[in-house]
C-alpha cells in the first residue's frame, strides 16, 4: 500500500486493480505537504461527483465534465474562483492521464471556465474592526486566541501556516526574532515577529520547548475548524457584525491594512507571498471599491441639498 491509497480509499476502495486510483495517485504524487491535500480535495469533490451518477472518471466525455461545472455553479452554488480552482485541477488530472497514456485525449481541454472577477469577493475587517477583534483577543482567557489573531492578521499568516506552526520553528536571525513558516509547495520562509506579535505568541507557548503553538482545549494542535469557531465567538465577543467570519479575513484585512498604511504594493505582495502581483491587486481593487468609493465624495459634494 503506498502512502497515498488511504486518501483515496474513502472515494474508491479496489487500490490494487482500479486503474482510477493507480491515475489519481500518480497525479498526487507530483505535489507535497499541504498543496498536496488541497489538490487531492478539490479532485475528490470531482471523483464523487462521477461516483453518484455512475461515470467512470476515466471515460468521461466533455459533456459530462460541462454537467459538473454547471452542477458547482448552479446547484452548489460556488464561487466562481472555487469552480476556477477545482476545474483546474481536474484538467490537470486529465492532462496527467494524456502523458501517462492512460487516456487517449483530455475532456477537460475544450470545457468552458467561469470568469473569476478582478475584485476579490472577500472583504477584510475594516480598521476598527480589526482593532476591536484584536482587543477582544488579547482579554480572552484563552491564550491562543491572541496569538492566533496576531498571527492570521499582523504576519498574514494562512491558516494552514498558521496551525502547522510549531515551537521549534521559533529562532533568531540576525538580531530579529523569527518564524519559520511552511507555506504553500513546500516553500519555507524566515517571518520576523514585532514584538507585540512575539509576546503573544511567548504567552501562547507558555515556557513550552516543543510541540505546536496553537492549541485547541483538549491540549493538541488547533486545526482550521477550531480556528473558525475561536475566530468566530471573538467577532461576537467584540461585537463585530458580519454575514461570516473565517480565518482568511484576516489574511485579507493583513494586505488591505498594510495597503492604507501606505506601503508599496510589490511591498505586500513579498509579505503576503503571493506569486503573481495581480492576486495582490485584487486584494487593492476591493478595498478601493468601497472605502474610496465616488458615492462619497459626491455625498459629500451635495450634502448642502440632503
Amino acid at each position: 500500500m503506498t502512502s497515498l491509497e488511504p486518501i483515496l480509499f474513502p472515494v474508491l476502495l479496489d487500490a490494487a486493480t482500479d486503474p482510477v486510483v493507480r491515475a489519481v495517485a500518480a497525479y498526487l504524487a507530483r505535489y507535497r505537504g499541504q498543496t498536496r491535500v488541497h489538490t487531492e480535495s478539490d479532485l475528490r469533490s470531482f471523483l464523487v461527483w462521477c461516483r453518484e451518477r455512475g461515470v467512470d472518471p476515466l471515460g468521461a466525455s466533455r459533456a459530462q465534465v460541462e454537467l459538473y461545472v454547471r452542477w458547482m455553479q448552479e446547484v452548489r452554488h460556488f464561487q466562481p474562483s472555487t469552480v476556477s480552482r477545482r476545474v483546474s485541477v481536474m484538467a490537470g488530472f486529465y492532462r496527467t492521464c494524456v502523458i501517462d497514456q492512460v487516456i487517449a485525449a483530455s475532456p477537460a481541454d475544450y470545457v468552458r471556465r467561469p470568469n473569476v472577477p478582478a475584485e476579490s469577493p472577500t472583504l477584510g475587517l475594516s480598521h476598527l474592526q480589526f482593532e476591536a477583534l484584536l482587543s477582544a483577543s488579547r482579554l480572552s482567557a484563552n491564550v491562543n486566541d491572541f496569538a492566533l489573531v496576531v498571527m492570521l492578521g499582523l504576519l498574514g499568516l494562512r491558516i494552514f501556516e498558521a496551525c502547522g506552526a510549531n515551537v521549534e520553528d521559533l529562532g533568531e536571525e540576525h538580531g530579529h526574532r523569527v518564524l519559520r513558516v511552511h507555506g504553500k509547495g513546500g516553500k519555507v520562509v524566515l517571518t520576523p515577529l514585532p514584538p507585540a506579535v512575539q509576546r503573544a505568541i511567548e504567552r501562547a507557548v507558555a515556557g513550552r520547548a516543543e510541540g505546536p503553538i496553537l492549541l485547541n482545549r483538549r491540549g493538541s494542535r488547533m486545526d482550521r475548524h477550531a480556528a473558525t469557531r475561536r475566530l468566530k465567538h471573538l467577532a461576537n465577543s467584540a461585537a463585530i457584525q458580519l454575514p461570516r467570519m473565517h480565518p482568511h479575513m484576516l489574511r485579507h484585512t493583513f494586505v488591505t491594512t498594510m495597503l492604507d498604511a501606505g506601503v508599496d504594493l510589490r511591498d505586500v505582495q513579498i509579505a503576503a507571498r503571493h506569486a503573481d502581483p495581480r492576486t495582490t491587486m485584487r486584494y487593492d481593487r476591493a478595498r478601493k471599491n468601497l472605502d474610496r468609493h465616488p458615492n462619497y465624495i459626491l455625498a459629500a459634494y451635495m450634502a448642502s441639498g440632503t
